[in-house]
């Protein structure tokens, strides 16, 4: 993973999330210096780290690592119930998408 374009991608998410470092750091139990270190671009974020960040911010892993333009190509049309928000359904959808184009990819065919 390119450091520098992860570290602009948390950067873009946590503006997205209106979330501070504080606040991200506090949801993902992440050390708030190694936040500081990963989002400067100093140090790499681990796999684990990543899926704490991109739960913590709705967003997806790749879309944090600038592997997904899943977001850009997806359209849909929804009506909420049971509580459920837009943003936590679009959420969903993107994680669905994104898994099919990770199976197309690997020539794992959809049942």
């Amino acid at each position: 993973m390119d450091t520098q374009l992860v570290a602009s991608q948390i950067t873009h998410a946590l503006v997205r999330a209106n979330m501070s470092q504080r606040r991200l750091a506090d949801e993902t139990e992440i050390s708030q210096s190694t936040l500081s270190r990963i989002i400067s671009g100093e140090r790499a974020v681990t796999m684990p780290e990543l899926i704490l960040i991109a739960r913590a911010t709705g967003t997806t892993v790749a879309q944090l690592a600038g592997t997904s333009s899943v977001s850009q190509r997806v359209q849909y049309a929804a009506r909420s119930t049971n509580a459920s928000s837009m943003e936590s359904m679009r959420h969903k959808l993107l994680h669905f998408v994104e898994l099919n184009d990770y199976l197309d990819d690997h020539g794992i065919p959809s049942v």
